[in-house]
């Protein structure tokens, strides 16, 4: 790990100049996914803003029903709140079947949505990514891509977004609010949030310089079924090779979002405008223009499959 300096913010707007006044800086709070990065000198910050002390650690109610979650929220109590277990299962079940609870137990809400790409090239320095070193290449493209994207990918890049707590987020159409180094505040729609990678993959969201998330809040429940069925590996600690975030309605409308197959979490409203007429026509719409490579296009009819388990399983429910 490289040295670099630190500090402590005491507000919001003071983390945000703090980290835009000095390039290559960085916001830092539970630090799962970014001292792993430093370690490895993926990521080599000259400086980190501390930004845990900021009151950001609360779970509120809006005026319109919904939830406000502050961006400081830890992954366990985000998924253990009673309001967010009754109304919003969907997002607990997806927390929950991330990382591991230790992770959990310290993992901010903020710094999911932020968590980069877990493509084994993309950890590997001795390898070319375009993601670490723009205009390198990307050994994945011709190298092993099982665990890697087949839609919304690009010549540049082809790694997905690894989180389960987004792909919830989505599917929920959730928004993501933030304040910016001069104090201003801005909310993004979930859908615009993520990227997909293009030509640029080395930048991963729609944030701009210095832009701190401050929260993220939910709409009024819909209620439906919520569902979050995450196929992996190995029964626990694994990232999804597909999932499927779910909430569906008893005439069998609904919504549903992808994860382990795109550059973000994946939606599609042709797809959800054919849910009625079950799984194939539903995966069908939602993988238009899917490249997967001879690696990974087994996700092709695992993504139906997934959704035909998780549509039978609603209808049980119901």
């Amino acid at each position: 790990m490289k040295a670099f300096t630190y500090e402590r913010a005491e507000s919001p707007a003071v983390a945000a100049a703090a980290v835009a006044a000095k390039p290559g800086a960085k916001f830092i709070a539970g630090g799962t996914n970014l001292l792993d990065l430093m370690k490895l000198q993926i990521e080599e910050p000259v400086h980190l803003v501390d930004v845990n002390r900021l009151a950001l650690d609360k779970i509120e109610p809006t005026a319109d029903g919904g939830l406000r979650i502050g961006a400081l929220v830890r992954n366990t109590d985000l998924a253990a709140d009673a309001r967010v277990r009754r109304d919003y299962g969907v997002l607990s079940r997806a927390i929950v079947a991330g990382a591991s609870g230790q992770l959990r137990n310290k993992a901010t809400t903020a710094g999911n949505l932020l968590q980069r790409t877990r493509c084994p090239y993309f950890y590997d320095t001795n390898q070319p990514c375009n993601k670490r070193k723009p205009g390198s290449g990307c050994a994945a493209i011709g190298g092993y891509s099982r665990q890697l994207g087949i839609i919304g990918t690009s010549s540049a890049c082809i790694a997905t977004y690894p989180g389960d707590m987004a792909v919830a987020m989505r599917v929920l159409d959730a928004t993501v609010e933030t304040v910016q180094p001069d104090g201003q505040t801005r909310r993004i729609p979930i859908a615009d949030f993520h990227r997909l990678w293009g030509d640029t993959p080395h930048i991963d969201t729609n944030l701009r310089a210095g832009e701190l998330i401050t929260a993220v809040t939910l709409p009024k429940p819909v209620g439906g079924t919520h569902i979050y069925h995450k196929v992996r590996d190995r029964a626990s600690y694994a990232y999804a090779l597909v999932s499927v975030a779910a909430i569906l309605q008893r005439d069998g409308t609904g919504h549903v979002a992808i994860g382990g197959i795109a550059p973000k979490p994946w939606r599609v409203d042709a797809a959800e405008a054919v849910l009625p007429q079950g799984a194939k026509a539903t995966a069908a719409r939602l993988l238009t223009g899917a490249r997967p490579t001879q690696d990974n296009a087994f996700k092709v009819p695992l993504v139906e499959r997934t959704l035909a388990a998780v549509m039978a399983e609603a209808k049980d429910a119901a």
